[in-house]
């Protein structure tokens, strides 16, 4: 199990995967990831090459899967940057709250599956970065 630090960081989960002739699984249950399961909700229909995104939260965690195709997701967390390529469906990006995110470069027809540890609410959302780095910088977030 990870320590409680190292899930206030941005990394990958390895969901596993069941390889099959038929085709393969894998699978998300609650124990999976680092929070428990409020919301699910997928982006599709992006045209390539295209964005979606570019907000942070208060208080929502999130996992971040591409079920078919691929995309990139930039992340800052105040301090780091970096921009993680996701084209594996056994694999998750976990995103911690107070942490910038943007998917960008869609390939066609790619669909993004996103699980959220809070219900929708728009409080949450951050939407200007130059306020989520103020917020950082005050340590307010």
């Amino acid at each position: 199990m990870a320590s409680k630090k190292r899930n206030n960081h941005v990394r990958i989960i390895n969901l596993g995967k069941i390889r099959d002739k038929r085709g393969n699984l894998s699978v998300v249950e609650g124990s999976t990831l680092p929070f428990k399961i409020a919301r699910t909700y997928w982006i599709y229909d992006v045209p390539g090459g295209k964005d979606r995104g570019g907000h942070a939260y208060h208080c929502s965690h999130e996992v971040i899967i591409a079920l078919s195709g691929s995309f990139e997701v930039y992340v800052n967390d105040g301090i780091r940057e970096q921009t993680i390529r996701l084209e594996q469906c056994d694999k998750a990006l976990y995103i911690p709250a107070g942490t910038w995110r943007h998917l960008c470069k869609f390939a066609t027809n790619s669909t993004a599956l996103v699980i959220a540890s809070t219900p929708y609410s728009p409080r949450d959302y951050i939407r200007n970065f130059d306020h989520f780095i103020e917020l950082k910088r005050e340590k307010k977030l």
